[in-house]
């Protein structure tokens, strides 16, 4: 979903891009394909469950371009559905590192440079499990909720300098992500699964990046502390 959100903001709208991947190799596949069609791309490294790679990160990117306008939170990992009878606290800390505390630390960093010119926009990948019960397991679930709760508070109490934060909620797209499940929990599983015949169909990545591309753009400039739902109407019954 990050390649095709690079992508299309980048070739789409002309938009330099820094593309971020824990391994710099994966990120640079996607800035040659950009590349190769004319658009301007960096890779860097970063886990983003790192302050240091977050610091890391943004200052390349300003090295780079002279600047920052718009943030996109994407990085994300499942939590193998585990319940809350059953969830460790390694993996709650793990889950929100990643799927909450990086996007509140890259936004942390992200501000002042926002405040300085007064204009910026954030646009953060939470989720249908952050806005349903049990679409996955009770870290996942929490992580997405307080995904959600970062956006709205970030979008009003900074909503008079100029800055917007939005978040995109897919449901299920055919990605990655599935690659960190790797050993679910039986009972998390059946009960997560029990609405998936409900699902209209899955999703494709570029469709979801036309949805970020939106928020990101001053066509939604009236757009601000909300969550678009981008599921085919599953969520809608």
């Amino acid at each position: 979903m990050g390649k095709a959100i690079a992508r299309t903001v980048c070739l789409s709208e002309g938009a330099k891009v820094v593309v971020s991947d824990l391994r710099l190799e994966t990120a640079q596949v996607v800035v040659d394909g950009i590349v190769a069609k004319g658009g301007t791309a960096l890779a860097q490294a970063a886990n983003v469950a790192k302050e240091e790679e977050v610091q890391q990160l943004v200052d390349a990117t300003v090295n780079e371009y002279g600047t920052l306008d718009i943030l996109i939170n994407n990085a994300g990992i499942m939590d193998n559905f585990v319940p809350a009878a059953d969830v460790t606290d390694e993996l709650w800390d793990r889950v929100f590192a990643i799927n909450t505390t990086g996007p509140m630390r890259t936004i942390r960093k992200s501000l002042p440079i926002f405040l300085e010119k007064n204009s910026g926009v954030i646009v953060n990948i939470a989720s249908a499990g952050g806005l349903m019960g049990s679409r996955a397991g009770a870290a996942y679930t929490a992580a997405k909720h307080a995904v959600v709760g970062l956006t709205k508070n970030v979008g009003f109490q900074y909503a008079t300098k100029g800055i917007r934060c939005n978040a995109v909620a897919p449901g299920g797209v055919s990605t990655n992500i599935n690659t960190t499940i790797n050993d679910p929990n039986p009972f998390g599983m059946e009960r997560a699964m029990a609405g998936m015949n409900l699902n209209p169909r899955a999703g494709e990545p570029e469709e979801i990046a036309k949805v970020v591309l939106f928020l990101a753009s001053d066509e939604a400039s009236f757009v601000n502390g909300t969550v678009v739902t981008a599921d085919a109407g599953w969520t809608a019954y």
